[in-house]
């Protein structure tokens, strides 16, 4: 039984497309979370899906200028409200009925509060982190969850009216995705028996979605081709042709992983569909299957890239008359391909749409100046299903801090507009760590860092975006650092006949893979690293960040909740006693603090402002003259305060010590 904290929150679990007679009811729509045939309809009723965020609000012209690309995107709210003697800072108000369908934020704290249909007290209010961590009983991971330090909600949460959230904390990033249905949409209420009565469903949800590869079995009636060939260089062939009514429901491919001609091969091969005539489908092979390139293994509700080299697509793709796939070797050597295509039996109606996916490769593409790089132009009525992105970063320095800006049926302003491109992805912090959920994956991340090939995907099944006329998406270029990067994205969309996209042919050279970045390891000689230093006593949080630059490549980050007076006490170790000049190289930005240091409790020199209105790192630094025994002693780093132009997170990143001995 639900206890009397989570009823208020039951009561509003309610989403998705009605059917015609009935109203929308959480038994009707929890199947919608999980069952990809949906996804080939165009929604009744028809709904927007938009999103509120902390994106920087200096954003104001799409027409360009630097502040279109302004990156202060945290604790940006809509205002502020005092409740009860509290201060609550509005992050969503939007008027219904209607739906969250995703929440998401890369540092939940404080206490989240949801104000439904007008009502003056929140109808739910819970730890922020332990709703969007899997904590919240009745919401378990998948559902919720941290994958790569972002944090994920995906339940929707139905409004009749209206819904207004708020936290009464500051400083976070945020994204809430939310649905908007006609006005006069029937919504039925939920209430706390009903989840009890339906509570088994929400359970066999959230093991679905811990294995998403094992859904959307085949339907009965489903006919299986198998396929196996060697396509030579300049070759096409036919996979499949396939006419009447149908869905393709299956493409599976048995790759055998290993080989040093994989990535190439699997970039230069394409795959093309055509369905009732219309190219819809167009990619290269690997990059098809929303990882690339290579074999990088993860599980998604839609795609599937296994270890050994077995990739599944279960995407729905309905046709009326006839559907013809292809596959073209760009190459120069001969390819292995086999694997099968299953189509089963399709009522084709006014709702049904083709399935669209298609792919662009920008090489040597300039950070500087920053530009919106677009994803995908789209004309006609659909719905948008997914992008799977991929970067050669030949650097360790951040690719990532372009915003998405999504615009539908012909918006002068973005509905949807992001705080990061990892933020969209749905992970956070620039986390290199990998991971792979129903609805978003990171399968591949060279390193260090972020340096060398990353690719990650996101599915909105639950949050797909429907338009009626245009559909535009763009991804800010935004690196924090100036060099040339190769990337490439697919998209996923659903259309109605007809429809048409800003997609060019894939040429040879887009086919063809670069080289891949090569790492090289740089120490400063001499170098103590402040990542390997003991810790001794701290206050906040301390991590090892990456850095363009630093020695090996780190630096010491301390961060995370640090203010003036608190202190950070590292052991570091002396070869031998004497009297040393001790140097220090730290790391500058615009939420970094003022510091003060001491070597064995003495004095070590002046404080140090580490403000900088980007991120960069130090000189070497002076910090006087100290006594040092051999072997372990302190150094200790005090917060005094900040620059009054600086964002006030009293940051400090120490690179390294250096010692040198003094007569």
């Amino acid at each position: 039984m639900a206890s009397p904290v989570l009823r208020p929150l039951f009561a509003c679990l309610l989403l998705g497309p009605a059917i015609a007679s009935e109203p929308i009811s959480l038994a009707a729509l929890l199947p919608e979370m999980t069952d990809l045939t949906r996804m080939a309809e165009f929604p009744s009723p028809a709904y927007t899906c938009k999103q509120f965020s902390s994106y920087d609000r200096a954003s104001k012209n799409p027409a360009g200028g630097h502040s279109w690309f302004a990156n202060g995107d945290a604790g940006q709210y809509l205002r502020s409200e005092t409740r009860e003697g509290r201060t609550e800072n509005v992050m969503m108000d939007a008027q219904g009925p209607g739906a969250i369908v995703r929440i998401w934020s890369a540092d939940p704290k404080g206490t989240m509060r949801f104000y439904l249909d007008g009502a003056a007290t929140p109808t739910f209010a819970a730890p922020w982190k332990d709703l969007l961590g899997g904590k919240v009983a009745g919401l378990p991971t998948p559902i919720a969850g941290m994958r790569a330090r972002g944090w994920n909600l995906y339940l929707p949460l139905p409004y009749a009216k209206s819904c207004k959230v708020t936290i009464d904390e500051g400083g976070s990033y945020y994204h809430i995705n939310y649905r908007t249905y006609p006005a006069g949409t029937a919504v039925t209420s939920f209430d706390a028996g009903q989840i009890t009565a339906n509570g088994a469903a929400i359970a066999t949800i959230a093991e679905q979605l811990a294995s998403p590869g094992k859904l959307n079995a085949l339907p009965a009636g489903a006919t299986t081709t198998p396929f196996n060939l060697t396509l030579a260089p300049g070759a096409t062939a036919t996979l499949g042709s396939l006419t009447g009514a149908q869905a393709l429901r299956l493409l599976r491919l048995d790759w055998k992983p290993g080989t040093d001609s994989e990535e190439p091969a699997l970039r230069s091969t394409t795959i093309s569909m055509e369905f009732d005539g219309e190219q819809t489908v167009v990619a290269p092979l690997g990059d098809f299957f929303g990882s690339a390139p290579g074999i990088n293994a993860y599980d998604s509700l839609p795609l599937t890239v296994a270890k050994d080299g077995r990739m599944e697509c279960r995407w729905v793709m309905p046709f009326q008359k006839s559907a013809v796939i292809t596959v073209t070797n760009h190459g120069k050597a001969p390819v292995p391909l086999s694997g099968a295509l299953a189509a089963a039996p399709y009522a084709w109606g006014e709702a049904s749409m083709l399935f669209h996916a298609k792919w662009r490769i920008s090489h040597d593409l300039n950070t500087n100046p920053r530009t919106d790089w677009n994803y995908l132009l789209a004309a006609g009525q659909g719905v948008f299903a997914g992008a799977s992105f991929a970067i050669d970063n030949p650097n360790r320095q951040w690719w990532g801090e372009g915003d998405e800006k999504i615009y539908v049926d012909g918006e002068a302003f973005p509905s949807t507009f992001g705080t990061g491109t990892e933020d969209y992805y749905g992970y956070a912090w620039c986390a290199p760590e990998l991971f792979t959920h129903a609805y978003h994956a990171q399968p591949r991340c060279d390193g260090p860092g972020n340096f060398g090939r990353t690719s990650v995907n996101r599915f909105h099944i639950l949050d797909r975006i429907p338009f009626t006329t245009h559909f535009r998406f763009d991804m800010e270029i935004w690196h924090w650092k100036h060099c040339l990067i190769n990337a490439s994205v697919i998209d996923y969309w659903y259309a109605r006949p007809g429809a048409i996209d800003g997609f060019k042919q894939p040429t040879d050279d887009d086919l063809t893979l670069r080289p891949r970045p090569e790492f090289k390891d740089a120490k400063v000689p001499g170098a103590i690293e402040g990542e390997e230093m003991r810790v001794i006593e701290k206050a906040g949080n301390l991590g090892k960040q990456d850095w363009e630059g630093d020695s090996s490549g780190f630096h010491l980050w301390w961060h995370g909740g640090t203010k003036p007076g608190d202190r950070l006490v590292l052991g570091f170790k002396a070869p031998k006693a004497g009297v040393y000049r001790v140097i220090g190289r730290f790391l500058k930005a615009n939420d970094y603090g003022i510091a003060s240091f001491a070597i064995n409790e003495q004095k070590a020199g002046e404080p140090i402002d580490f403000y900088n209105d980007k991120v960069e790192l130090t000189d070497e630094l002076p910090l006087g003259s100290a006594t040092l025994k051999e072997g372990e002693n302190q150094l200790t780093i005090t917060i005094t305060g900040a620059n009054d132009k600086a964002a006030k997170a009293y940051m400090v990143g120490l690179d390294y010590l250096k010692l040198v001995p003094q007569p």
